[in-house]
């Protein structure tokens, strides 16, 4: 693990702990999963969760994308792996490796937008042209407060819901960011650190399935790297009242896809099948992503999922 100096690690709390607390506040199944569980008997309380990820989307155009965004986590201690390609989606994408065992890897997608049709880049410009600079090279990094308002701050002027319907027909991802800029797409439990009966993702899924929780099933319920060794699952997003301007100089709400809860297991490597289970950590289980589990997990926002609520 990289050293880092303790005042950007406690920037980097502050900064976490500002995007879990809008997240929930926002995703009522957050809650609801915590509560079930603690009312299960699986955990004593919220803090028995380890947070195996999280997940951010952006736009790839000038001043902004994984180029900007990365830069808050780099100066945090977070090492960049590997990369991604999604072609049906149109999406590049690279996770993040934690300062210490204790925060979550970071997972950061941005859209081509250089791919989609002309007019779709154009709505696109439209609205992130008016970023004319890398709005990181304004924040002091080190300040967790003015990080977490910045990730939580409009980075251009709220859509049209003409033009949110009209992105979304073509690229429902554009349209989630168009609107919902750098807010939390979900958090991740690590099923694989619960108690036996509840640590894999059948499991965990059945449970979730019968205390009346959606889960995408895009690809099946539970999407499985190759190896063998990564199972992921999520929750459909919710729907949640979003205000968009109606390009007459007033407002309209409408209800779109907001943000999910996610699932992982990660099985403990080959070579480490005969370690005990109480000294295994995450060295020893499957590290990364799998670009086949996560082009499925990307629909949890899409409505061919979100009708299923």
């Amino acid at each position: 693990m990289t050293q880092i100096a303790p005042n950007r690690l406690t920037a980097l709390d502050v900064v976490l702990g500002g995007l879990m607390r809008r997240y929930k506040e926002r995703v009522p199944d957050v809650g609801a999963i915590i509560d079930t569980m603690i009312n299960a008997g699986i955990i004593e309380d919220a803090g028995a969760i380890e947070n195996d990820h999280i997940a951010f989307r952006t736009m790839g155009v000038p001043n902004l994308g994984i180029a900007s965004l990365e830069r808050l986590f780099l100066h945090y201690g977070y090492e960049k792996r590997d990369y991604y390609n999604f072609p049906a989606k149109k999406l590049d994408a690279f996770w993040y490796a934690p300062p210490a065992p204790r925060y979550p890897r970071i997972f950061i997608s941005e859209l081509r937008v250089h791919e989609l049709s002309a007019e779709a880049q154009r709505l696109v410009y439209a609205y992130t042209n008016e970023v004319s600079a890398d709005p990181v090279d304004q924040l002091d990094l080190d300040d967790g407060a003015a990080v977490d308002a910045f990730l939580h701050a409009p980075l251009w002027r709220t859509p049209t819901w003409d033009d949110y319907r009209q992105l979304q027909a073509e690229s429902e991802y554009a349209a989630w960011v168009i609107y919902n800029r750098y807010y939390l797409n979900h958090f991740t439990v690590s099923v694989h650190n619960l108690p036996d009966g509840y640590n894999t993702i059948e499991q965990f899924n059945a449970f979730l399935e019968a205390h009346g929780f959606k889960l995408n099933d895009s690809g099946g319920k539970a999407k499985q790297s190759p190896d063998g060794n990564l199972i992921q699952s999520s929750t459909v997003a919710e729907m949640v009242d979003a205000e968009f301007a109606d390009g007459h100089g007033g407002s309209t709400v409408q209800r779109i896809s907001g943000s999910y809860v996610e699932f992982a297991e990660r099985r403990v490597l080959a070579d480490y099948a005969d370690l005990p289970e109480d000294v295994v950590t995450r060295a020893h289980r499957r590290e990364g992503f799998e670009a086949g589990n996560a082009d499925k997990i990307f629909e949890s926002t899409y409505s061919s999922q979100t009708a299923k609520r």
